[in-house]
């Protein structure tokens, strides 16, 4: 929490403030603790939504509770709508409304219009201030900047450049004063896009890191806008937002409102510096940050996660109606029944899930290869059947599965080089170190199943592994399928190098699966242990490390 030392009204204190000479934020958690009968002048909201990716409509989401999976519906644009303007009501002329970037991919009608379905419902949805997210870079720098200048919005992102100018493709702060007091805002996109990303998504973006120059940044913005409370908006995942928080780049910061790992915290998680949320994902939560303000006094605060429930939240017919008409000329398409499912299919699990056992499942199905593979993704709105009835499988839900659609592409490995990728893959997922973290979710596949520890040091979390049920051999070389990441080197396959024998495929992974679901509906995939921690069980969700954080 914050100092409430931080706030006292005197010029010493405010002078010791910007020279950096009060103690630590350590302290916080016993400052905002205000006195009950003092009464609140100012309160003040901040609304975030993250991690939308294209989803427009009220969808399936999928709860752990009771340690079970339990299936809701949740979302919509127009119903997030009304959920705004009931708050805006609450708190007019108090309230802030933030989106953290990933809001143009993610479904079929974003990548089918190259997220140009967005814009005109954006701009009416009442946002003040959006940031880019990793994916915002997947039609290209060009296209990105047209959709998000065509929200009509304040875009702020620190550390994202022209790479010929070394400009910056957006301002990178914010500012906004209310009653007196003033609000900053930073954004902050992850540098390792390039990396994350098919690299040719980012061609002509440079990023800048998480370094001196940002904290430089941070505290020359603080004291020359004279911040009373500067938040960090950053597109970076819960692991390296946590460590931010505990990181002197951040000694001014107050909140970091994080995005990108689609994590739902539903208490902020108090960092040395500054105090951490993020609202979850599709637009099925909205986070509720309030700040108490007495005589320009920052003395409390209290944080919500609302579930952007349709039954609580009515549909706004103005957006209802620009989400329509955004979808008619690709409804037809997109809405089309490719196969059906007897069990539901969801992802979030960091280690095994049906959807992806489907997904490897058919391309091992229409390869022939020994080992299928599917990246980490944590997309995927559940496809839950009703009434004992199979579900229908559309082609929007496999955009909603499968966000990009690339070729197969084909190849050979030793089981050396394969164990040696994937506990390169294990570390991205489970390093204790949340800097080395990728996204925290392992690679899925078929044909192949592991047995690991998850808390093991890097290069030694595998115990065994098997390929068609007999033991991987070292030397022995197996064929791998995956997909076709643009701007990879040939012989890479999925992160994996030096890979033999590579052949790129005249299909796509999309083809693959409504061909395999054509002839194979109604599919009905289960958890079978493919990859096992006994330390993580069979329903792993996200963790953080050294936190309290749980997935619910």
């Amino acid at each position: 929490m914050i100092l409430f030392i931080k706030y006292l009204a005197t010029t010493f204190v405010l002078v010791g403030i910007i020279f950096g000479m009060v103690s630590c934020k350590t302290e916080k958690s016993d400052t905002l603790k205000k006195n009950d009968s003092v009464k609140d002048t100012l309160r003040i909201t901040i609304l975030q939504t993250a991690d939308i990716h294209g989803q427009l409509d009220t969808h399936p989401e999928l709860f752990w509770e009771d340690k079970k999976v339990v299936f809701k519906n949740r979302g919509g644009l127009a119903n997030i709508k009304t959920l705004f303007d009931r708050e805006r009501q609450k708190n007019p002329n108090r309230t802030i409304i933030v989106d953290g970037g990933d809001l143009i991919q993610g479904s079929g009608y974003t990548a089918l219009s190259e997220g140009n379905v967005m814009p005109d419902i954006i701009k009416n949805m009442g946002y003040d201030v959006i940031i880019p997210g990793n994916w915002e870079v997947v039609y290209g720098k060009d296209i990105m900047m047209n959709v998000m200048k065509g929200y009509d919005t304040q875009v702020i992102v620190h550390n994202m450049y022209h790479d010929n100018n070394e400009e910056r493709l957006f301002p990178a702060s914010w500012v906004k004063e209310i009653e007196g007091i003033r609000l900053g805002f930073i954004g902050i996109n992850d540098p390792d896009v390039p990396v994350r990303q098919n690299p040719i998504f980012s061609k002509g973006i440079d990023f800048s890191g998480l370094d001196e120059n940002l904290k430089k940044m941070v505290d020359d913005f603080k004291v020359g806008e004279k911040i009373d409370v500067l938040f960090l908006v950053t597109h970076l995942g819960i692991f390296k937002q946590v460590e931010l928080a505990n990181n002197s780049i951040a000694e001014h910061a107050d909140y970091i409102l994080g995005n990108d790992t689609h994590e739902r915290v539903r208490e902020p998680i108090q960092g040395k510096y500054a105090k951490v949320t993020e609202p979850g994902a599709f637009g099925s939560f909205v986070g509720k940050l309030s700040l108490n303000f007495v005589d320009g006094v920052l003395v409390d605060d209290d944080y919500e996660l609302i579930d952007v429930n349709p039954e609580v939240f009515l549909a706004d017919e103005k957006i209802q109606a620009l989400v329509d008409k955004a979808k008619a000329p690709y409804r037809a398409h997109l809405e089309t029944i490719v196969g059906y499912t007897s069990t539901p299919i969801y992802r979030y699990l960091t280690v095994e899930n049906p959807m992806d056992n489907m997904i490897t499942d058919a391309a091992r199905w229409k390869t022939g290869a020994d080992i299928s593979i599917s990246n980490g993704f944590r997309f995927g709105n559940p496809i839950v059947p009703q009434d004992g009835k199979p579900a229908p499988i559309t082609r929007a839900n496999l955009w909603n599965l499968l966000p990009v659609n690339e070729k197969v592409k084909t190849g050979k490995a030793t089981g050396k080089q394969i164990k040696d990728w994937l506990e390169q893959e294990m570390h991205n997922a489970f390093s204790q170190n949340p800097t080395e973290r990728f996204g925290g979710w392992l690679v899925r596949f078929s044909g192949m199943k592991v047995e690991f520890d998850s808390q093991n040091r890097k290069g030694q979390r595998i115990h065994n592994i098997t390929v068609n049920g007999e033991p991987m051999q070292d030397e022995q070389y197996y064929t791998i399928s995956a997909c076709v990441r643009p701007g990879d080197p040939i012989d890479n396959l999925c992160r994996m190098p030096n890979v033999k024998d590579v052949e790129v495929k005249d299909y796509t992974i999309h083809e693959v699966v409504e061909e395999y679901l054509q002839k194979n509906s109604p599919v009905s995939p289960i958890l079978e242990g493919r990859a096992y921690s006994e330390y993580l069980g069979e329903y792993s969700f996200s963790t953080v490390p050294t936190t309290n954080y749980k997935f619910q």
